[in-house]
């Protein structure tokens, strides 16, 4: 068996997961595409590493002047922010194009920096080159999703990209869209940029993923420790340009249409994948809902995969990793004439949420939804300030919880919104996606550390079942 294999997005998370999986297979051939410059990936260049890298300044300042023992509140030097945030992500992205190009110097691997497109169903362009090659794996990622809100053209707006670059705020802003992109950047415009900020929140809370009391914590630690003003049950209608050359957004709430105005519109409406160009009206494939299925093959053609954002299933970085894998696993075992195998993805997600101080993680079942999958479910809820080792640490604002199965003691989800619950994410995904016994689960943390709050929650679990 000997088969050719194009990865389009190569530079990608996803597309360097496929192309790690398939490069040291002997009977499969390479093709890598990718037009970044310099590339690197979303991840790397405008993503969770550079963003991440902001929230950690803005969390220095954010915790120095909650905590009564430190003495005055230190600024954030934006221009530093941003120097460092750019070497350390040109670094990054290099090493990313390094393993890319290393792979290229082999027999069997070519890679052409340049813009792919489909010119028919077994046939890339890219530039004055044509491949035809036996598997297509499509990991383009994705992009801003603007709104087509009335006005948005006539006046400037900036999206999270233009915050990771910003060294300077003005002094009022306007939020439209308080997801995941949302949640980590308006805290980081409030603390570092100092900046006055208006919230549109479409729902009743934000997090959408979680228990209802983790939303309404979240709220409160935005209103109260951040003061911002989250407008709830909020929908945009209209933007236009005022005469100082600031923005006027209306909106329509719970007590009717209201204008806010403010120096500058931010948009953090999510994201959406990046097909344009790509040529897909020369092929069968026709996306929309349900057009990759769990396989990563594409609906419309079984010799097409595509993994990451680019298939708008979960835009997640590990997630689009363990996609590619599983496409790569599942290309050999179609050419094999072998069943292919879905991708099944235990819920795993972190939001850093209150500038990563106040993290999200989510792993598993909710209580909401394992009700829905037909558990006989026990429920144990920890706030964070039951425990002393937040109070001594300052942090005593969130909560967590641990969902498990009554019948059995099967640990089916956790839920933590709290100092440190990113940390515990790997250790809750273990005990999830290995279907521990709570009663088997050790429920002494190092004293004082704060996963004494997950023996909280073990104990009480195991007193249920």
């Amino acid at each position: 068996m000997s088969i050719h294999v194009a990865v389009v997005g190569a530079y990608g998370s996803a597309g360097t997961a496929v192309a790690g999986e398939l490069v040291d297979v002997p009977e499969v051939e390479l093709t890598l595409v990718d037009d970044g410059d310099p590339g690197g990936g979303l991840c790397i260049l405008r993503g969770c590493m550079p963003s991440k890298e902001v929230l950690s300044a803005g969390a220095h300042r954010f915790q120095a002047r909650h905590d009564h023992r430190v003495v005055g509140t230190p600024e954030v030097d934006l221009d530093a922010v941003v120097e460092t945030k750019d070497e350390h992500v040109s670094s990054f992205a290099e090493h990313r194009r390094g393993a890319v190009h290393e792979w290229a110097t082999r027999e069997d691997v070519t890679f052409h920096h340049g813009t792919a497109r489909f010119v028919d169903d077994r046939t890339l362009a890219v530039g004055d080159h044509t491949v035809e090659p036996d598997y297509v794996v499509v990991a383009t990622g994705s992009t801003v999703n603007v709104p087509d809100l009335p006005g948005i053209d006539d006046v400037a707006y900036t999206t999270s990209a233009g915050v990771l670059d910003a060294t300077d705020f003005p002094e009022t802003g306007v939020v439209m869209g308080f997801g995941y992109v949302g949640m980590e950047l308006v805290p980081y415009l409030a603390e570092a940029g100092g900046m006055d900020l208006t919230v549109i929140e479409h729902d009743d809370r934000p997090l959408d993923e979680a228990d209802p009391p983790f939303g309404d914590a979240a709220l409160e630690i935005y209103r109260e420790q951040f003061d911002l003003d989250v407008r709830t049950n909020t929908h945009e209608q209209r933007v236009e340009p005022t005469d100082d050359g600031g923005v006027r957004l209306f909106v329509e709430g719970a007590d009717g249409e209201d204008a806010i105005e403010a120096d500058h519109l931010f948009c953090f409406t999510g994201r959406r994948p990046t097909l344009d160009g790509l040529g897909l009206a020369n092929t069968a494939l026709s996306p929309g809902p349900g057009w990759v299925h769990d396989t990563m093959q594409a609906r419309d053609d079984e010799r097409v995969f595509v993994v990451g954002d680019a298939n708008g299933k979960e835009p997640i970085l590990h997630v689009a990793k363990e996609q590619g894998f599983a496409a790569a696993e599942n290309i050999l075992a179609h050419a094999r004439g072998e069943e292919l195998t879905p991708y099944q993805n235990v819920h795993h997600h972190v939001i850093f949420s209150g500038l990563g101080v106040y993290p999200f993680a989510r792993v598993g079942h909710t209580e909401a939804t394992a009700r829905e999958a037909g558990y006989d479910v026990a429920v144990a809820t920890r706030r964070a300030s039951d425990d002393g080792v937040f109070k001594t640490k300052d942090v005593p604002e969130g909560l967590a919880r641990l969902v498990v199965d009554r019948t059995d003691g099967t640990v089916l989800g956790y839920q933590g919104l709290h100092y440190h619950a990113d940390v515990m994410a790997k250790t809750m995904q273990v005990v999830v996606e290995m279907g521990l016994d709570v009663r088997e689960v050790p429920d002494r943390a190092y004293h004082p550390t704060t996963p004494e709050i997950l023996d909280g929650l073990f104990r009480e679990c195991a007193d249920a079942v």
